[in-house]
């Protein structure tokens, strides 16, 4: 088996991998559609360009140099509002082999690192592996709503750790 690497920071394609693993990943399994896509991309893009290795952190596994996976603290608001864990994705190809675990302590441990008192993500109801992955690693769930922010209707969750 090809050997899995993890790297830290921008690398060549990340923006339009990880849009990609996102479309793909939720229009086969809860029929998201461009407008997710869309969202992922512009956000994604809007955070690499203001990306300050000091106080954000994006990771990546990466098998044969392709990117099967991604997970991102944005600390633009640590301060006030919590650090942002954002796009944790893995590959249908790697899902299932550690390799979310490795992203999520990566990440964890950045945040230490940094001091950050409050971590948060939105998710929906429905990511049962996800959930359980999150709460392994101390996120709770603090707050629930119908929302449609993903462009289809979905029950919104917020996760917190402090």
């Amino acid at each position: 088996m090809t050997q899995i690497h993890l790297t830290r920071g921008y690398v060549p394609g990340v923006i339009g991998r990880i849009t990609e693993l996102h479309g793909l990943y939720y229009h086969r399994h809860w029929r998201f559609g461009r407008f997710f896509e869309a969202k992922v991309a512009a956000e994604l893009a809007q955070f690499t360009n203001r990306y300050d290795e000091a106080r954000d952190g994006i990771w990546t596994v990466s098998r044969s140099d392709r990117i099967h996976g991604a997970i991102v603290i944005d600390g633009v608001h640590a301060d006030a509002g919590g650090a942002h864990l954002r796009w944790f994705i893995v590959s249908d190809e790697l899902r299932g082999q550690g390799v979310g675990n490795r992203l999520m302590d990566a990440a964890m441990e950045f945040c230490r690192e940094r001091r950050y008192d409050r971590i948060y993500l939105w998710t929906f109801q429905g990511l049962h592996a996800a959930r359980r992955l999150y709460e392994k690693n101390g996120f709770t769930l603090v707050e629930q709503q119908e929302g449609e922010g993903w462009g289809v209707r979905v029950t919104e969750q917020r996760f917190e750790r402090r």
